[in-house]
Formats: C-alpha cells, structure tokens, sequence
C-alpha cells in the first residue's frame, strides 16, 4: 500500500456524488418540503461529481507517476465460516483509468443536463438520479471484492431502470425500462452462478485471494460432468458481461433505453453501465485466462455483436438509435479484444469511445434542442450553418469513431484489429472478418447520419410533425444553436476524441502502468508481446495506417454515404425496393425481439399458468392444503366413537395395550 494514496481521500470519491446525490434528492424533492430549488439541485451535484474528478485525476496521477496502489478492506459486513463479505478498494492502474474516465464523462453530463433538462419537472429528482448513478459506478470500479463488485453492478441496474423510465407517464418509456431490467436479471443470474462457484471453490470474494487459489482450480472437473470449473466459471462470468454490456443476444435492452433523456444515454452509453461487464471481464482476466474454450465462447460473441449490430445502425433513422447500434457495435470490438486476451486494448477502447461516444451522444441531443425535438434524421439536412459548435463536435465524434488516423479511436480499433490478426483461438478468422468489415459499416451508417443532419438541403420544413412558425416553447421554426451549457461540454469532450489516443497508448499498452492489474499468461496467449513488437510509436501508427486496409474500408465507408446521401439520394430507395426482404429483417432488428416476446415471454405466460392453474391451485391448495383437512375430518369422525367418556372403556384399552406391549417382547423377541 502507497503512502501517496490515503483512505480518506479514496472513500471521498465515491462518497462526494452520493451525497450530492441524496441532498438533491430529498430537499430537492416532495420529500424533503422542495427547500432546494434547481440551482442549489444542480449545485451540490455538480460540485459532487467535480471533487470526485480531481480527487480521481490525483488518484491516476499517484499510480501512474509514484506507482501508488492501494488494497484495504473498509468493513466486514459478515462472515459465515471463513468467507468474509466486505467492503474495501483496490486501486491500481486499471480502476484509476476508470474513475477519471467515469468521473469525467458524468461531470460533462450533468453540466450538460442544465441546458438540455432546464424545462422539465423532474430536474432536481433527475439530477440526483445521475449522481447516484456516478456514485455506483465508483463503488464498481473501486471494489476490491465480488460482493461489492455486485453491489455496484446491481446498483447501476437500478439506476438505469429509473433512468430510462425518467418520464413515467410515457408507455414507451415504461416498457423499454421493464426491458432493461428483465433482460438484465437474465445475464445476472449467470453473473451471481460464477460469484457462487468461485466463492465455493476458493472460499473467498477477494480479488487477490481468488487469483491465488484458482490456480490450484485449473484441472478441477464441474461435479457430475467433464466441464472444467473453470470454463464454467468464466462462462458464467460471462453471461452477465453479456447483460451490463449489451452483447447478442442479450442486446435487445439497448437501443429501447433511447426512450429516457439524451444526458441518460450518454451516460449509460459512454461511461457508465455497458463498460461495467468489460471492466468485470478485464478485473478477473486471471480466470479467463485458465480456459480457450471461454476465450473463444467471449470472442465469437463480440464478433457478432460488433458485425450485425452495425448493419442495424444503416437504416435507423432516429439520431439517437444511431449513435446506440453505433455503441453495440463497439462493445462488440472490446468484447472481441478480451476473447484474443487484449484486456489492455480493450480497455484503451473503452477510455477512448467513452470520450467520442458521450460527445456523439450530447452532440445528438444539441441537435435534438436545436431543431425542437425532432429526432427523425430524414427531416434535417443542412444543419451546419446554423449549428457551427455541434457540427464541428459531431463531424470530430465521427472520425473518432470511424478510426481515421490520429485521432482517439484509431489508435484502439486498429489495436483491436491487429490483435485480432495476431490470435490463434479457433474463433479469430470469423472475429477478423467480423471488425474488419464492421469497418465499412461503422464509417457508413455513421456519415450516412452526419450527412443527413448536417449537409445537403434543409428538410426541417418538410417535416408533417412539425409546428409551423413557433414551436411550444415559443421559439422560432428555424434551428438554432445550443446554450453554452450544452455546446462547452461537447467541446471539452471533442479534445480528448482528437487527442487521448495519440497520448496515452504507449503508456497504456506498452508499459507496466496496467500489469498487476491484468493477469495474462503470455506464454499461451501473446497478443500483447506481438503488439509491442511491431509498434513503433503514435506518430508512426498514425502515418502508416494510409495504407492500411482498415484506413481505406473507412474511407470507402464515408465516400458511400456521401454518393448515396448527398450526390444520388435514389440510390438507398433502389436497394430497398430490391433487397426488401434485407430491410424487413433489419428493421425487425433480426427478430429477436418478436421471439422473446412471442416465444419467450408467451411461453412464461402459458407455463405460468399451467404451474399456476395446476401447480397452485390444483395440488398444492386443493390437494395437500385442503386435502389435509379433508382427510383429517373424515378420520375425526372414525375415532370420535372412541372418545365414549366412560373410565371402563379407557381402562380396558390400557390392558390391551399392556398385553400387546408384554406379547411383543414375549414373542417377538426384539434385539437391541
């Protein structure tokens, strides 16, 4: 433990955004008497989340400068036996990069959230609902155990309910939030399956403890059958990371959670909630590093969520469920970074897209604002002279985004792309096609939105939904720019999406900053000794990448949404018209959502009624509950004669009884 990293400053960071958090939302509130109005609301948040950013840059500063860590338990909840169930940190290179990313992208989201939820009722009670959503984030991060790993994991779930269904009179909303929270309880089943089979086996929650113990677990069969506990244990592991961070199948919640407000999804999206299942996988990399079967179980599903989510950003026309396919599809490319044992690169991409991706998302919502709620990017067009700020924002967003070289995310997708290429597992061919054409469809479903939005003729006048002259808020029908509340925030993200990448991938990746942290076995798996090996530095990166073929799939990526957005509108109706039987599928999002609700959720239905009908009503009450009482009425009434009141017959029954007893032991002659 480090000198440099005290207790008092580590248990502020997470403590600062609660209580910000709970002092907006009781005196902010009904509950409290509303003795807090909305400055004083988005004050003490702010200010929350502020002290939790610098307290956190100081953090990454002492670890990555004076290699200070720090690993303490704060309290015992409980002990049964020798598993103790505590609460405690662990901060080492990983969870300081977490927190500032963490802080960061919350901090802009709740300066931004001034602007875009100023006329809303709810803005104290929403304002308390992000702290505490930056509050269990923290605690994830920070945890130094499973127990309040799951803590934070399962507080973050809640959060996000109350999040996407922020405005509850909404019947979308509602839905898309039960969504959340249903499929999510299916990815924490498996979740809490793995924390069960870990603590059975090593007889710890402990971080570090585990990783000493499950080493002797590496030939250990799953009782009953010729799985490898720890294949199982990884899978299990797994299937939560599939929930939290949206990966196919369990993907479905995603897109639906567009239904809350804009600063909601970039924070679900960019910094918080998704990241948590690969920040989990990264934490216990030294149990996933035991079993290929697992590597190649986490790689094959990134593959596909990274692929074929990306196809279903090509013909959304919803600016925000854009941006989201666009943050599955991403998730897909970290997933495929741990399934290749790249934990560093993953999580270089997840600092990076957190960045672009919450400046995607607010800059979405600025055009949202701007154009008076319409999100229907075929009823924009021309935006750029009226929304300067946005469009530079956006347009530096999308380059990110689409990997263009030296900025943020090309240095972790071509990461990602080179480390595919460098894996052995059984599962990499298919997982290289799959990030190198998600390439193509990233850079195209990507500036097929810029363009819309932002270039050729100006459609807002079109639009049949529109308000002519003033809309309800009295503004005028013409877009306009952003407050400042909205645009410096989508600034001060665009610096970061341009220059992060370039500054920190060495330290990142090629030095010990994350070493103790992550736990690969380098011998089996050298994807990141074979990286090492061929970088040559940013600057080389960057100015190679020209001839690369993910740069030019990038390129041809862009130049086909300008031809068939801009130059040839026909084009895109031409292959709809043809290839319609494509679209259908595609906007039936591969019907995934028809099976769980006509399959799925039917079948539940009907088997609950039969378990209800038959199982509760036919067994348990009729048979067993009232049964029992049947049966023991009509024995009553057999021995009722019985009870005559006389003392002869008592007694006689008493001289039977003997003379039973004294035969038994006469005749029968029992042994003891």
């Amino acid at each position: 433990m480090s000198q440099t990293l005290n207790l008092t400053t580590l248990t502020l960071i997470p403590l600062a955004p609660l209580v910000g958090s709970i002092l907006s939302g009781v005196l902010g509130t009904r509950m409290g008497g509303n003795l807090f109005g909305r400055n004083a609301s988005h004050g003490v948040t702010i200010l929350g989340v502020f002290i939790a950013f610098v307290l956190s840059v100081l953090t990454l500063q002492s670890v990555a400068m004076d290699g200070g860590r720090f690993e303490q338990t704060l309290y015992t909840w409980m002990q049964v036996g020798d598993l103790k169930m505590e609460v405690g940190f662990l901060i080492d290179g990983l969870t300081a990069l977490m927190m500032c990313v963490v802080t960061f992208v919350s901090l802009m989201v709740h300066i931004y959230t001034i602007g875009y939820m100023h006329e809303d009722e709810g803005y104290n009670r929403f304002f308390s609902y992000i702290s505490l959503f930056t509050f269990a984030m923290l605690m994830l991060v920070m945890s130094n155990n499973l127990l309040q790993l799951f803590f934070g994991w399962e507080g973050v779930g809640l959060v996000s309910y109350l999040l996407i269904g922020f405005w509850f009179n909404k019947p979308t909303a509602i839905f898309a939030n039960m969504k959340a929270f249903l499929v999510n309880r299916v990815g924490d089943f498996g979740f809490i399956l793995g924390i069960g089979l870990i603590a059975a086996y090593t007889g710890s929650l402990n971080y570090l403890e585990i990783f000493d113990k499950i080493a002797s677990q590496s030939q250990t069969l799953l009782p009953g059958t010729d799985w490898l506990l720890v294949t199982v244990i990884s899978i299990c592991l797994f299937i939560g990371a599939m929930g939290k961070s949206a990966q196919f199948p369990l993907h479905v919640w995603l897109p639906d959670s567009m239904e809350g407000p804009t600063p909601i999804s970039a924070l679900i999206h960019a910094a918080t909630m998704v990241t948590a299942g690969i920040f989990m996988v990264t934490r216990l990399s030294a149990i996933f590093e035991m079993s290929d079967a697992a590597l190649n179980f986490v790689l094959v599903i990134g593959s596909i969520t990274a692929l074929f989510m990306g196809f279903l950003g090509i013909i959304q026309n919803d600016i925000k469920r854009v941006v989201a396919y666009s943050t599955l599809s991403q998730l897909g490319y970290m997933t495929v970074a741990l399934g290749v044992s790249a934990y560093p690169v993953s999580i270089f991409h997840l600092m990076t897209h957190a960045f672009f991706k919450a400046l995607l998302f607010l800059a979405a919502g600025s055009v949202i604002m701007g154009v008076h709620h319409n999100q229907d990017i075929r009823w924009m067009g021309g935006l750029r002279k009226y929304m300067p700020i946005t469009w530079i924002t956006s347009l530096i967003g999308s380059l990110a985004l689409i990997g263009t070289p030296f900025f943020a995310g090309f240095y972790s997708k071509d990461s990602i792309i080179e480390a595919v290429a460098e894996s052995h597992l059984p599962g990499s061919g298919f997982a290289y096609f799959a990030v190198l054409a998600g390439v193509f469809v990233t850079a195209f479903y990507s500036f097929r939105m810029y363009f819309l939005v932002f270039h050729g003729e100006e459609r807002f006048h079109l639009n049949p939904d529109a308000h002519h002259g003033h809309d309800d808020h009295g503004h005028e029908e013409t877009p306009h720019e952003s407050p400042w509340v909205v645009t410096l925030p989508l600034i001060l993200l665009a610096i970061p999406s341009v220059f992060i990448g370039y500054l920190s991938i060495e330290g990142v990746l090629f030095s010990d900053f994350l070493t103790d942290a992550i736990r690969i076995q380098n011998d089996l798996h050298p994807v990141m000794h074979e990286l090492a090996e061929k970088f040559e530095g940013p600057f080389a990166m960057g100015a190679l990448a020209w001839s690369s073929v993910p740069f030019w799939l990038a390129l041809a990526g862009v130049f086909s949404a300008f031809y068939f957005y801009i130059v040839n509108p026909a084009i895109p109706a031409w292959f709809k018209a043809r290839l319609s039987w494509v679209q259908n599928i595609l906007e039936n999002k591969y019907y995934l959502d028809w099976f769980n609700e006509h399959v799925l959720a039917r079948g539940g239905r009907i088997l609950g009624s039969v378990l209800w009908k038959t199982g509760d009503q036919r067994i348990i009450d009729g048979w067993i509950v009232n049964g029992a009482w049947r049966l023991m009425g009509k024995l009553s009434v057999l021995i009722r004669p019985l009870q005559s009141g006389y003392l002869y017959h008592y007694a006689l029954v008493m001289i039977l009884g003997v003379f039973l007893l004294m035969s038994w032991f006469v005749w029968i002659k029992p042994t003891f």
